[in-house]
């Protein structure tokens, strides 16, 4: 490479055994051209050294990262789809290519979307399309910028082949994507387990768990329930920043949940324009199983899943006990992810949440948009409100407690964000970043949209 001194690699997974996954190779290419480098990740875990000639072995040719995997695993899961089991899942187009520590000594991993066939394929060809990868990119870098766990977008690769997809115009480029993420381990990998009967490997498991991703929580006498309590922790949390945000998955099946709490694996996302608990991501959602206001229960029930494979290993009346705790840690994560989109300060927590359910009336029967609501009123600073092009919404009688609410709610520590934020950013239109990028490889308005968003946090 030579690595930075702050490149720190590990082959940690690969110790659970090869019950776990399957030595894969990855796809030969016929180009590789690099449209994606998150260098700003890549500093975070040593690469950000890397020559783009050796950022592309890497991460499109997959020689392997020095001290990690000589070889990719491709990992090996089950999972319930839309509330049905399938017991023939697995990695079948990405691989766990490599794992390494970042500054702050967080075992991460990088794993791939498009690398090629694995024996989990089934009928697909293993391939990303270009337009799915830039889409995985958007969702990741706007995530991030409003506070929700997420895994990061590290690499995109266009490879130089022609894919055959029923859902977008064919042939269609396609790309391979690196994904940096605490974790790959899913609820889905726990349910294999369970359902091939292969307890000692499940012991195995949730000790490797608690020692690599809660080393400073002690297990406990009963390691499954320890485990239990910090996985719903992770994903209460996950699940309060999703609905702060106005973020909707779009399909979380039990595969696409891990353990430690990270949006990944990004499907047909959404984000909302304006309040509406009924909106769905996805045109084959036809029930609405997955819309936004029913995100929490949902990862309740994918949790409810997880427990039942540590059946064997703390009493049932126990796990039942600890899904019970779910809204006692749901209410104060979704507390604290508004409150820190909105810049204010908590206090008694039952009558902060009775403001908050106000504000979403308020959004729900003015359709105020929701992003732009949370920009005007920002640290309860009235100043951006009145300028706002929807000002007149805020004059109606029953915002007035809402705005009382902000008013004496706010954290006078915060700074405004700057005049010329972005209050909006609907890049849930992907068509109009992707358009010019198909016609002439114009990628100027992809570009712009990643600084907008960037420029949009407040630092």
């Amino acid at each position: 490479m030579p690595p930075s001194p702050h490149y720190r690699p590990s082959r940690a997974h690969s110790a659970l055994g090869p019950d776990f996954y399957d030595p894969v190779q990855a796809a030969a290419f016929p180009q590789h051209v690099l449209r994606w480098r998150n260098q700003r990740a890549a500093e975070t875990v040593g690469l950000g050294t890397l020559t783009e000639a050796e950022w592309i072995d890497h991460f499109g040719r997959f020689q392997p990262l020095p001290g990690s995997f000589d070889t990719p695993l491709a990992l090996r899961y089950h999972g319930h789809q839309f509330r049905h089991y399938n017991p023939d899942l697995g990695d079948g187009r990405g691989f766990l290519f490599a794992q390494l520590y970042d500054a702050a000594g967080r075992l991460l991993d990088l794993g791939t979307k498009g690398s090629g066939r694995t024996p989990y394929s089934r009928a697909g060809d293993g391939r990303l399309t270009l337009k799915g990868g830039v889409r995985e990119i958007l969702a990741t870098e706007l995530l991030e910028a409003r506070g929700v766990a997420t895994s990061k977008s590290f690499s995109l690769i266009e490879t130089g082949e022609a894919l055959q997809r029923g859902d977008e115009p064919s042939p269609t480029r396609a790309s391979v994507l690196v994904r940096l993420n605490h974790s790959h381990i899913r609820i889905g990998t726990f349910q294999r387990l369970a359902y091939l009967g292969q307890t000692e490997a499940i012991q195995r498991l949730i000790d490797y768990a608690l020692a690599t991703y809660w080393p400073q929580v002690a297990p406990g006498p009963t390691p499954a329930l320890t485990l239990l309590a910090e996985v719903m922790a992770a994903v209460a949390q996950m699940g309060a920043q999703w609905m702060a945000a106005g973020f909707v998955h779009g399909v979380l099946n039990t595969d696409n949940i891990t353990i430690t709490g990270e949006s990944f694996d990004y499907g047909p996302w959404r984000f909302l324009k304006t309040y509406d608990p009924r909106f769905t991501a996805a045109y084959f959602d036809e029930t609405g199983l997955y819309a936004y206001g029913r995100q929490p229960s949902t990862l309740l029930w994918n949790l409810e899943r997880f427990a039942e494979c540590l059946m064997d290993f703390a009493p049932e009346a126990d796990l039942v006990a600890q899904l019970e705790r779910f809204q006692d840690l749901f209410r104060p994560a979704l507390r604290a992810a508004w409150f820190k989109r909105l810049g204010l300060v908590p206090g008694d927590l039952d009558a902060d949440l009775a403001f908050l359910s106000g504000l979403y009336q308020f959004l729900l029967e003015t359709q105020a948009g929701f992003e732009q609501t949370r920009f005007d009123w920002f640290g309860g600073d009235a100043t951006r409100a009145a300028a706002s092009p929807q000002s007149a919404l805020y004059n109606r009688p029953d915002f007035a407690p809402i705005r009382l609410g902000l008013e004496t709610r706010a954290d006078s520590a915060v700074l405004p964000p700057p005049g010329n934020q972005p209050a909006d950013l609907p890049i849930e239109d992907v068509e109009a970043l992707w358009s010019p990028i198909a016609a002439s490889d114009d990628w100027s308005a992809f570009e712009a949209k990643i600084a907008a968003i960037r420029a949009s946090v407040r630092r």
